[in-house]
This record gives C-alpha cells, structure tokens and sequence, in this order.
C-alpha cells in the first residue's frame, strides 16, 4: 500500500478541451444564477429555475474537480454533492409546476419531493464522517484503480455502501420520475389552451415545452452513459452537456433581455407615459379577477384598474403578445369558454348562454370570436369533446 501524500502526488493534473468546456459551463452556471437572484421578483417561478441552476453549477463543479484531479487538494469533499444530484429533477418541476400553475410551492404540501436525496444524504452519514483514506480511495477507485490504494482503519463502518453502490439507479429513477411528471403539467396546460404570440421570441409556454424535450434528452444520455462507464469514468461527457445546455439558456435569457428593445434607449418623449407596471401585472390581475369575463370590460377601465393610461396598457399587450387589446381579451374568453362548454356544470346552459357568460354581448360576436381562435364553431368543438362527428 502507499502512503496517503505519496498516492495524492501521483494523481495527475490534467487539463484538455473537455475540462476547459465544463469550467465554462459552471462560471456562465453560477453568473446566471447570480443574475436571476439579483433581478427576480420574490416568489416568482424564476428563481425556482436559479435554485436548479445553482445545485447543478455545484454538482458539476465536483464533476470538474475530479476529473481534472483538482480535488485531491480538497479531498474531504469527494462525492460530497451527490444528494444534490437528486435535487435537480425536483427543483426543475418546482420550476414548471409554479411557471404554469400559478401556484406557490410550500415546504408543507410539497415536502415529499425531498424524500429521496434526503434519505439518501442520511445514507451517507457514515461515509461523510469516514477517515479521508475512504474517501481518497472513492476517488481512486472511480478514475485511478492502477495507483492503488490506501489502508483504512479498523473500525470504520462500510454500511453506507449498500445504498451508495445503487446511486446511479436512483438518478435515473428520479429523472425517469420528474420527467413523467413534467411531461404532464405541459401536456396539461397545452390540452387547456394556449397560443404563442408570433412576435415573442419565446414564451413560457414554449420555454415549458423545449424544457422538457431538453429533459428527455438528457435522460436518454444518462442511460447511454451509464451503461458504457463504470462508476464516474463517463461524468465529464455529462458536464459538456450540462455547458451546452447552459449557453442554450444564455441565448434565450439574452434575447429576451431590455437591451435589444428600443424602450431604454429613446428619448424621454418616445417613451410610454406613465409606463411603471410590467405585462405580467396586466396577466395576473386579469388572470386572478378574471376581468376579462366581464362584458363591459375595456381598455380604459382596464388601465384604471391597473393604476395607468390605456396607452400603456395597450402597447404592453400589443409588444407582448402581438395583439390588439380586443384579440387579447377574446383569447382568453375562448380558453374559458373551451373549459365551460364541455363542463358538467354548465351542461343546463345553451352555446349562446356560455358565451355570455365568459363576456360575450351576442351570440355572433361569441362564434365570430371562438371560430377566429379555435378554428372551428362552437358547436362543433363540443361535439368533437363529446366523440361525436361534426356535421
């Protein structure tokens, strides 16, 4: 056996294309996670995707640090971020689930989601607190097995290993998990109804779908991955993704940026009047009262609600969504009256009645509209809902 300074000093250094590529992704990781702490607003669904670029910046930095060899200076760390492993699926649908649901995620009714990498750190407690031999031959025995290894002292318990050794299961078994789930509450908010603005770059909508496809592939690499290395010999190639998937985000974080909008840039007279509330506070407000349903609602009510000028209110919606006030607000009356037609609820109600009900002053204004959106009558929709031929 070596000893533990002479083993250290035969780990090599290396540096190559593939670390120079991971360290990239984690410096760019840990810039935008530095960015959306700073610049997004309290309990916004954003900072759900920080906390998930935050915890794999932290795993893939360990990734790094082993395969560079950098980690035989901070030895004691070895393996140590391997619970946060399984949090990236979880914080990933924190992210979506709070993006498309509009609900708050709480520690009291979303607390199972930290079971696994919990339990898992509790697991660990042994390995943890093992002698740094153990956790020097962890290292060698995933990159280096020809140098060697050191005498461990008696009395060290091993029982960690039981569930250590099943590691890689439980990652693909939390990424199988998520993604299913994930794939659900897209695939849910697509069944409600959406429509992409044709001026937006991209939408959240949009930025949902791409995440899970994204996700999907990343767990297809896992699998090809884990079944062609043995312990960690194959982590890097998953931290060059990790970069490409972060430069990825970059780019749609950039071009949705103020910079590139003319806005910041005008003269004080090019600038929107009054203009001190968002796009998003006209969705939430019209989202949470659902004004929208109103059949005297206008642009001129809705701006004074809103604490500002129908000016503002109307280019914000028009920059935003690529539609005028009276689109807008049809679009949204259609997607609730999509829900009310083939509701129960709402079955002792005729056509004409539904769209009154979601805003509608007639019945042409009401089919004119859902036709405009849907793309087909009313009527027609119920009876393809309901397994019917439209006639």
């Amino acid at each position: 056996m070596n000893s533990l300074e002479a083993l250290l000093d035969q780990i090599p250094i290396r540096h190559n294309l593939a670390s120079h590529i991971m360290l990239l992704g984690i410096v760019q990781g840990f810039f935008l996670t530095l960015v959306i702490f700073i610049r997004a607003k309290r309990r916004s669904a954003i900072l759900f995707f920080g906390w998930m670029l935050l915890v794999q910046c932290f795993v893939f930095l360990d990734v790094y640090l082993c395969y560079t060899g950098l980690i035989k200076y901070v030895m004691g760390f070895n393996d140590s971020t391997e619970p946060l492993v399984l949090l990236i699926f979880p914080t990933l649908y924190f992210f979506l689930y709070a993006l498309l649901e509009r609900k708050p995620i709480t520690l009291k009714k979303h607390w199972f989601h930290f079971l696994l990498p919990v339990a898992y750190a509790l697991s660990q407690i042994y390995y943890y607190v093992s002698p740094i031999e153990v956790k020097i031959n962890a290292y060698l025995g995933a990159y280096y097995q020809n140098l060697g290894f050191l005498d461990i002292p008696d009395g060290v318990n091993h029982s960690y290993h039981i569930i250590k050794d099943k590691f890689r299961w439980l990652i693909l078994f939390s990424c199988s998990l998520y993604l299913v789930l994930t794939f659900r509450l897209v695939l849910k908010a697509k069944t409600n109804g959406w429509v992409s603005a044709k001026n937006i770059k991209l939408d959240k909508y949009l930025f949902s779908q791409n995440t899970v496809i994204i996700s999907f592939i990343l767990s297809l690499t896992l699998f090809f991955i884990f079944f062609n290395f043995d312990d960690d010999g194959g982590d890097h190639y998953i931290g060059m993704i990790h970069t490409l998937t972060i430069f990825v985000t970059s780019f749609f974080i950039l071009s949705e940026s103020r910079f590139f909008e003319k806005s910041w840039i005008a003269d004080k007279y090019e600038t929107l009047a009054g203009s001190s509330i968002e796009f998003e506070t006209i969705e939430q407000f019209l989202n949470e009262t659902t004004y929208y349903s109103d059949q005297g609602a206008s642009l001129k009510n809705l701006a004074e609600k809103l604490g500002t000028n129908a000016n503002t209110v109307s280019k914000l919606i028009n920059s935003q969504t690529g539609m005028n006030f009276n689109d807008y607000i049809n679009q949204k009356r259609i997607v609730l009256s999509k829900s009310r037609l083939v509701d129960p609820d709402f079955s002792h109600l005729t056509v004409e009645a539904i769209g009154q009900t979601v805003g509608f002053r007639s019945k042409s204004a009401f089919y004119s509209a859902f036709s405009k959106h849907v793309g087909q009558s009313p009527s027609a929709f119920v009876k393809q809902k309901n397994g019917q031929k439209t006639v």
